[in-house]
């Protein structure tokens, strides 16, 4: 008996080739999927992928059929894990499909930032044309050969960017988010002391309870006023708020945020009205969105399926 499979929100892959998963099974995707439709759709479903939509508890427990939920990302804080195992429903994300699109998203920000591309983009677009100079120095640059850059949770993609910083010759520490104490090749720092340290901080980190506001008015503070601060992680570890005053105020020089606490932005964002806009790059989600990683992403949801399927009976119950 083929199992009955039901992708959530399918939209989240843009328009990908879904033809592996679709093989898998009787198929059923829906681009987006509301709370309150949650149940009814799955109601039927021997496995459910979501990316962004949540499984809670009170919604697993009223989905016997339930057995395999593929999370269509790295992270899992949109289901109830505890719950999940308590009813025998497995649970696999989609680990490292991203590390290299994330990489480049992180290290593209950096240099954006400072060498000021933004500011001197629209420059050259509206004020260059028939200047009376050559050359224009509205905003200082600075490069990243020599500086030091600073990582926030040294996982997969927090060493990848590390390796490229050290490659582009920037002196490299970090500080572990989970406590964990390892060998690494790179100095651990406790937090204070590595934002007080760093020319560029990159975040890297899961969000727990311990990485929830980690990053707010007091850390950035903390920071140099030369100082950017880029997060591609997960949206709820920095305050927002606090961000954007302190951009206001000058310090940090800038920022980048591929995530945000509430996603899609709430219209009245203060990030959306910093006085400098120049100095905040903003991005809809998708560091990690590649056609190459994207790609890689749909077969990692293909194999977790046929590695579950594979490990049952022929039969789904």
């Amino acid at each position: 008996m083929r199992p009955n499979i039901v992708f959530l929100d399918q939209y989240s892959l843009g328009g990908a080739d879904l033809a592996p998963i679709r093989a898998l099974g009787a198929y059923t995707g829906y681009e987006t999927t509301d709370p309150a439709q949650v149940l009814d759709r799955c109601r039927e479903a021997d496995i459910v992928i979501t990316n962004k939509v949540v499984l809670d508890r009170a919604t697993l427990q009223r989905l016997p059929r339930l057995r395999l939920i593929c999370v269509a990302a790295t992270g899992t804080n949109n289901i109830d894990l505890a719950a999940a195992a308590e009813l025998g429903i497995a649970v696999r994300n989609a680990a490292g499909y991203s590390t290299h699109a994330v990489t480049e998203t992180t290290v593209g920000a950096a240099i954006a930032l400072r060498r000021q591309i933004g500011y001197y983009d629209r420059y050259t677009k509206t004020a260059y044309a028939g200047a009376s100079r050559q050359f224009h120095f509205g905003r200082p640059t600075h490069q990243l050969h020599g500086s030091r850059w600073g990582i926030v949770g040294l996982g997969a993609i927090g060493r990848s960017v590390a390796r490229v910083a050290e490659a582009l010759g920037c002196e490299v520490a970090y500080t572990s988010v989970s406590g964990v104490v390892r060998e690494e090749p790179y100095p651990a720092l406790p937090l204070d002391e590595l934002l007080a340290w760093a020319d560029t901080v990159s975040i890297h980190a899961p969000l727990t309870e311990r990485t929830r506001g980690l990053i707010g008015a007091r850390e950035l503070a903390l920071m140099k006023p030369t100082a950017i601060l880029i997060n591609v992680a997960r949206g709820g570890i920095v305050d927002e708020a606090a961000l954007a005053a302190a951009l206001d105020a000058g310090s940090p020089a800038g920022a980048a945020l591929d995530v945000f606490e509430h996603e899609p932005l709430d219209i009245g964002n203060p990030l959306l009205s910093v006085r400098e806009p120049d100095r905040l790059l903003l991005s809809p989600h998708n560091a990690w969105a590649s056609a190459e990683a994207v790609r890689t992403l749909v077969g990692c949801i293909e194999r977790n399926i046929r590695e579950y399927l594979g490990a049952r009976s022929p039969k789904v119950e």
